[in-house]
């Protein structure tokens, strides 16, 4: 086999006019297309980075929104407990110094109506007392029947009180 340099001289140059109709018709245009997909995707990616970011921060603030909203539910829960603490306190305490004014008006009451006997015992006392004085004097009698006397009209006492 031997050599022929006047066909690799042909090789050489279809080669290269090849390589330069490729390059300009067939490779440019591919290597834009290729580029501008890896431009594309790039693309992609820094938006979905910046999209992941985002919805983290979205998650973060979601977080925190809630943690907020559960401590002023805890304080309101604890606020509407004390307010009951206070009212429960306010209304026993009202209770004691109701049963207590009513205690109260009920022993001057007793009092009242315990001096009013008194007073209406002293009269009748009193009373009988003369009228067994007056008894007494008319009728003048021994010591048994006397005693007699006063036990019946202590009776008549006792039964009238």
């Amino acid at each position: 086999m031997a050599w022929h340099w006047e066909s690799f001289v042909y090789a050489i140059v279809a080669f290269t006019v090849l390589y330069i109709l490729l390059n300009k018709y067939a490779f440019g245009p591919l290597f834009g297309i290729m580029e501008k997909r890896r431009q594309q995707v790039l693309d992609q990616m820094k938006s979905a980075e910046q999209n992941r970011a985002e919805a983290s921060r979205l998650l973060e603030d979601q977080k925190k929104a809630i943690q907020d909203t559960r401590k002023e539910a805890y304080e309101l829960i604890e606020q509407a407990r004390v307010t009951s603490v206070r009212q429960a306190d306010d209304i026993i305490q009202q209770a004691k110094e109701e049963s207590v004014r009513i205690k109260n008006d009920a022993l001057k009451d007793i009092e009242s109506e315990k001096n009013k006997a008194i007073i209406a015992l002293r009269s009748q006392v009193s009373a009988l007392s003369v009228m067994i004085a007056s008894k007494i004097v008319e009728k003048q009698v021994d010591e048994k029947s006397q005693e007699e006397l006063i036990n019946h009209y202590l009776k008549e006492v006792g039964g009238k009180v």
